[in-house]
């Protein structure tokens, strides 16, 4: 069975790991990442909810008419983020709270959004169940995951080094991101992989919401 960490211990390895992060994130961004991040962004419309913000590399794909509010688990990630607003000259309002239970009425977002964090989260089907809740029955969840590659021979090799990954960073990378978003009662309207089935591009809707 894989190592697991609860809620705080992932927030304590973030703030441990903010100021190293956008280098970490350089490599993933090299091979592609910042034009997925760009093609799901420009989807985001109204109010936006953007769940684990880590240090903000989404904020600059943004349609300027967005109005987001944006949260993660950790104060140092968060830290880095508004300094990244900032720079943007972007107001976005920060708040440092659990994915798993967003403090937020139901029904209150355009779009909900989040990036690379399924693999994360101590319970990612809670995490987006509370992301679905939160979003109106009208708009639409955006995420942007890493996980288990398609490509079986890869798959494997990620499998025999997921506990070595996951003491480093808190990082589950082989789990299944489509998977996760079905489980938690996601529609899925569009969903695509990349870079060798290790990256999904994922919009749904809320289910029971007629397309």
């Amino acid at each position: 069975m894989s190592v697991q960490f609860e809620s705080r211990e992932i927030a304590d390895k973030y703030d441990q790991f903010a100021r190293w992060y956008d280098w970490v994130e350089g490599v993933p961004d090299l091979l592609g990442v910042s034009r997925l991040r760009h093609q799901l962004l420009r989807r985001a419309s109204g109010n936006v909810l953007e769940v684990a913000v880590g240090t903000g590399k989404n904020l600059r794909y943004y349609p300027r008419e967005c109005r987001i509010v944006a949260v993660d688990i950790s104060g140092e990630m968060l830290n880095v983020a508004r300094k990244r607003a900032e720079k943007l000259s972007m107001n976005v309002d920060f708040l440092l709270t659990d994915a798993q239970a967003l403090p937020f009425c139901g029904k209150s977002f355009d779009t909900v959004l989040s990036s690379l964090t399924t693999c994360t989260f101590p319970n990612p089907v809670l995490a987006l169940q509370e992301m679905a809740r939160v979003c109106k029955p009208t708009g639409r969840v955006l995420l942007l995951e890493h996980g288990r590659s398609n490509r079986e021979w890869l798959g494997r090799w990620q499998d025999r080094r997921e506990d070595s990954f996951a003491n480093l960073l808190g990082c589950h990378w082989n789990r299944e991101p489509l998977e996760i978003a079905r489980e938690a009662g996601l529609n899925i309207v569009t969903a695509w992989r990349t870079f060798f089935g290790v990256f999904s591009v994922i919009e749904a809707k809320i289910r029971g919401v007629v397309l």
